[in-house]
């Protein structure tokens, strides 16, 4: 017999909600609704932050990494998330003294609240008290609006079956936090936006190089991390066009494959990111601009999907 799959739902109720409040064990709407800190009590933000840090200072030795540095910083989320495993999971799920909690329980509860510190501290995010603490949010306001985040959901859907062997935390922190709050102001302009760069429509890797050599001499490398011309082959585009962004702090590569369609972010260093999208080789896909957002239009399956962010990406 197969082995039970630990989704986020099932390592919820087993080994957390047994240990919420009784008010509030069986409506999780109330939980995760309603107003722990009406009156803005900086007591009850204060046992959060003495949560958080002890989180950072016992952490590394839970980890086994000791050299590990919880500082608040944004790469403190990345560098905990690493470290994260199934074979660490499932050792903190075994049973500890008769009436204690796994010890998943303590860490991804107090995790949760240092990841939340962390947005807070860096970011300018708020705290959203809610009962148990480890249930609050954080309400973050960013150029993409004004959201509340659930960072314990976040450690949930992380150490599932489904995800802990990637690092979910990490991306969900990254897309939530760090894309929306990034200054794409301070990046440097490449080019006057109004510069117009063709279409190339035979596409070799060494074509691209003349091609941007000819209409954009300032780039002086498309960068280390940029796909390699033996990889640019192998996708196979049919024609690539251009898009400046940011007011020309960015440019944007986009074109059609037998897959999908491939976007490469381009800042005067050199490549930033890319993205993919499965989509049908007709109708062709439409890439537009709007303010600070950036739309990706595609069709899959004879439906258009419209793919939403902002114009650094996602």
């Amino acid at each position: 017999m197969s082995a039970e799959k630990r989704t986020a739902e099932l390592l919820f109720a087993r080994f957390f909600q047994p240990y919420y409040p009784k008010d509030v064990r069986f409506d999780l709407t109330k939980a995760r609704t309603e107003d722990a800190n009406p009156a803005g009590n900086a007591t009850i933000v204060g046992q959060i932050e003495a949560i958080a840090e002890t989180f950072a200072h016992l952490a590394p030795k839970a980890l086994g990494a000791p050299d590990l540095v919880l500082d608040y910083s944004d790469a403190s989320v990345h560098r905990l998330g690493a470290k994260l495993s199934r074979e660490k999971r499932d050792a903190w799920l075994e049973p500890q003294a008769k009436g204690e909690p796994p010890f998943l329980v303590q860490f991804v509860t107090h995790g949760a609240l240092y990841v939340g510190a962390c947005v807070v501290k860096n970011h300018g995010g708020v705290w959203q008290v809610r009962r148990p603490l480890w249930e609050s949010l954080v309400r973050l306001t960013s150029r993409a609006g004004t959201g509340d985040l659930s960072i314990f959901g976040w450690w949930l859907k992380a150490l599932s079956d489904d995800e802990i062997d990637l690092p979910r935390l990490v991306d969900r922190y990254r897309t939530h936090v760090e894309v929306p709050t990034f200054d794409a102001e301070a990046l440097p302009v490449i080019a006057p936006p109004d510069r117009r760069m063709p279409r190339l429509a035979k596409v070799r890797y060494d074509l691209l190089y003349k091609h941007l050599r000819a209409h954009l001499p300032e780039l002086r490398d498309v960068g280390e991390d940029f796909p390699s011309a033996e990889r640019f082959t192998e996708l196979g585009f049919k024609w690539l066009d251009f898009v400046w962004l940011g007011g020309g702090r960015m440019l944007l590569l986009h074109g059609p494959t037998p897959e999908g369609v491939h976007l490469f972010w381009l800042d005067a260093k050199g490549f930033v990111k890319s993205a993919f999208y499965p989509a049908d080789a007709f109708p062709a896909h439409v890439v537009e601009t709007d303010g600070d957002k950036l739309r990706v239009i595609v069709s899959i399956q004879g439906q258009m999907q419209v793919h939403e962010m902002l114009w650094w990406g996602a």
